[in-house]
């Protein structure tokens, strides 16, 4: 699928790898949308595009629902769909005081997995009303897992767990969408400069990336933007997931 002219809705587009998917994407001449929890920045990257900015958090399925009718009635309907939306909330199972952590593994999969789940849902069956493209193509969905999935490390169990879901849902949901002509892929990122490694001190940044192969430094999030264009335009991509990590993996804590 061509991208420019076509219309982009990018979850958690107002920082880290969506807000940096949502300026490449209006670089090759798409009308982004940019959904995120924080109206503010969303805004602020929707002006910098020319784009359009909607507040939801992902969790409330009706709000996301709300959300894409506000973006169907201002922009038309995305055909291309890019989720971005995630939290990396660090905690053990049990937790060294002898508690449970279950709280923080619900909020981790209600973001991360049902997050994805309710976009994906409600973006795919307007997607499927839409006229058909080249070769019946209709619309390209890519979520984003994260490498952590495979080699999730300790305290990691729920932020692994909500990507391997991720992960583990990309073939089905493509198998469900085939008939529709809707391509669904996922990317697995490593160690990208995202807002919460920017945080970290220099000395602990340098740990990380004397841990990545090639090239031995954190990820740019333009470099998700351009597997994720890779992704849009190359109509063979379907039913899989992508790491894009510099042959890094994770040690075990």
């Amino acid at each position: 699928m061509k991208i420019e002219g076509q219309i982009v809705l990018i979850t958690g587009g107002a920082s880290g790898l969506g807000a940096a998917t949502a300026r490449h994407f209006a670089a090759q001449g798409a009308v982004v949308a940019v959904l995120d929890h924080d109206l503010d920045k969303a805004l602020a990257v929707a002006r910098e595009i020319d784009g359009m900015a909607v507040q939801a958090d992902v969790c409330d399925e009706k709000a996301v629902d709300q959300a894409i009718s506000t973006v169907e009635a201002g922009l038309g309907c995305p055909r291309i769909i890019i989720q971005c939306a995630g939290v990396a909330m660090a905690a053990r199972i049990v937790e060294r005081e002898g508690q449970p952590s279950f709280a923080v593994f619900q909020r981790t999969l209600e973001i991360n997995l049902f997050g994805t789940y309710h976009v994906m849902s409600h973006a795919a069956r307007r997607i499927m009303e839409l006229a058909p493209l080249v070769e019946g193509e209709r619309g390209v969905i890519i979520n984003t897992a994260s490498v952590a999935y495979e080699d999730g490390q300790l305290g990691q169990a729920a932020y692994a767990a909500s990507k391997g879901a991720v992960a583990s849902m990309t073939l089905p949901a493509a198998r469900e969408f085939a008939r529709a002509g809707i391509r669904v892929m996922t990317i697995a990122p490593g160690l990208f400069q995202t807002p919460m490694m920017v945080a970290l001190p220099p000395a602990a940044v340098a740990q990380i990336e004397a841990n990545i192969p090639f090239p031995a430094r954190l990820g740019d999030p333009t470099e998700y933007a351009l597997l994720a264009e890779h992704i849009v335009n190359n109509p063979y991509l379907n039913g899989s997931t992508i790491r894009l990590d510099g042959a890094v993996r994770l040690p075990s804590r």
